[in-house]
């Protein structure tokens, strides 16, 4: 398969003066959204799909995609000089991220941030170039039966490999599947679950749930987590890492940008897990692990790496395939459908203006990243001291505003007030509207396909595994649920064996 001269084609399209543009915007935004605790990524993707309806596909997915790879470098900010991790995947930065800022040295912790986030980001971006044609050509051959197996595969790997409670992770994403499947059934068009509402007649709408559990829910959760804090940053200092800085972190920053690309092409990995498993084997590496945790280089320069690799390879799985890899790019996989393009096999052929503008475009991101980062980092420092209390209104406001505009329904901003309700108490429990998003996503996917696939095999379930690729599939399904088990069985073992251990008190003489 040719894939030089479509992907040099695709910078005409990422060069465009509105392009650029819609690029510098997303990243910076990106930024932006990393640098306030809580919002994240998604939240903030999700309050932005009804502005994109205006705006031209590539366009559009350019900046939304601008804005998730720029927020792992903005979380970076606030974990190194105030401990306060803007993402869920810069905490394991803030370990010694911020005692690097103690020290005197916050410039050192940002710059080498940066830098191993270029690197990272650009060898993804490498990767996706080379790797999403191939996969999409493999992917062709898909029928019902795959894409069953395939749609139960990403979902069970979120659950199961990502973090939190594997019993909540599936919870939630039951509760996902059962909201897929309010509104007409997709093969014969009885109504279900709508209780006489013509409003629930076409299902829920994805936009209502996206903004409710990521943007609505989650303003809710931070105002009360970070209620009365006002933490001042340390001094940055010299903002831009030494020479021995980077020979102690360029091993780093290699080996993170392999872990972030493998873990990000997997369903359940993502940014989060890559940092942490970067972190892991930056320790486990190390001649003296003693210095991690006080202001080890690598602990900040392999994780940051990771993440930035890991948010461009999760693109991999979505364009390819259409299976989103994360909660994030389960909002994205909603604003490609939203725009009449179906992520898959044939989305390189039917809109590859879309599929390499926007990989060729995070190319010219990347960059403007590094270039932007060691200026903005006072902005961004300043952004910090505005309260929570006067930003979550504003950003309330913006979204029910934005679901209005979508069909002009009051119904659907009580429906996000109600799912934003939903996602304050699923964070209060432990339970992660990841998994919930993903599930509704893919939820008409797997119920259309299982069904046709029933159709094809007579009601036979002994079809999935007569067929090579859904059988492989179906296969690891049995892998993954028997790893699990054996894990949370030798888990629960050496609880007890700890418990058992424990002395107890101790008569006196």
């Amino acid at each position: 398969m040719d894939v030089i001269g479509p992907a040099l084609a695709g910078f005409s399209v990422a060069f465009e003066p509105a392009n650029l543009l819609y690029c510098l915007l997303g990243v910076t935004l990106g930024m932006l959204v990393g640098v306030l605790p809580g919002l994240g990524p998604a939240a903030t993707i999700a309050v932005l799909l009804p502005i994109t309806y205006t705006i031209e596909p590539a366009s559009a997915i350019i900046m939304l995609a601008g804005i998730f790879y720029g927020a792992q470098y903005g979380g970076t900010i606030t974990s190194v000089l105030l401990r306060l991790p803007g993402e869920a995947s810069t905490v394991v930065t803030a370990i010694d991220g911020y005692q690097m800022a103690r020290n005197g040295r916050a410039g050192a912790a940002l710059g080498i941030a940066a830098i191993g986030s270029f690197i990272g980001g650009t060898v993804a971006i490498l990767g996706l170039t080379f790797l999403a044609p191939l996969v999409a050509g493999a992917a062709l051959s898909f029928g019902p039966p795959e894409y069953t197996a395939l749609a139960v595969l990403g979902i069970l790997l979120v659950t199961t490999l990502g973090g939190g409670s594997v019993r909540a992770s599936l919870l939630a994403a039951a509760i996902g599947l059962l909201l897929a499947t309010v509104g007409r059934d997709p093969i014969v068009a009885t109504e279900r679950f709508t209780f006489g509402s013509d409003e629930l007649a076409d299902g829920i709408d994805f936009v209502v749930v996206a903004m409710g559990l990521f943007g609505i829910g989650e303003i809710l959760f931070n105002l009360e987590q970070h209620r009365g804090t006002n933490p001042k940053p340390p001094p940055i200092g010299r903002a831009w890492p030494s020479r021995q800085d980077w020979r102690d972190a360029r091993a780093a920053v290699g080996r993170g940008s392999v872990v972030g690309f493998v873990l990000g092409v997997l369903p359940g990995g993502g940014a989060t897990m890559s940092s942490l498993v970067a972190y892991a084997v930056e320790k486990r590496r190390a001649k003296d692990p003693s210095r991690f945790g006080k202001g080890a280089i690598e602990g900040v320069a392999g994780p940051e790496t990771a993440n930035n690799a890991a948010a461009t390879s999760s693109f991999i799985p979505l364009l390819t395939l259409g299976i989103p890899a994360n909660g994030t790019m389960a909002i994205m996989f909603g604003a490609l459908l939203l725009h009449g393009i179906t992520p898959g096999p044939l989305l390189i052929g039917q809109h590859p203006d879309v599929f390499w503008g926007v990989i060729d475009s995070m190319y010219v991101g990347n960059l403007l990243l590094l270039i932007m980062s060691v200026p903005l980092i006072g902005i961004f420092v300043r952004v910090l001291a505005v309260r929570t209390a006067i930003l979550a209104p504003l950003t309330v406001l913006i979204t029910m505003i934005g679901v209005y505009t979508v069909r002009m329904s009051v119904f659907d901003m009580l429906a996000v007030a109600v799912f934003g309700v939903l996602g304050y108490l699923m964070k209060k429990v432990g339970l992660e509207p990841g998994p919930l998003v993903l599930a509704f996503v893919l939820g008409t996917l797997l119920e259309t396909s299982f069904r046709q696939s029933m159709r094809i095999f007579h009601g036979d379930l002994a079809g999935f595994a007569g067929r090579p690729i859904s059988g492989v599939l179906l296969g690891a399904v049995v892998v993954i649920v028997v790893v699990a088990a054996l894990r949370r069985r030798s888990h629960r073992k050496t609880v007890d064996n700890d418990v058992l251990a424990v002395p107890g008190p101790t008569k006196e003489p």
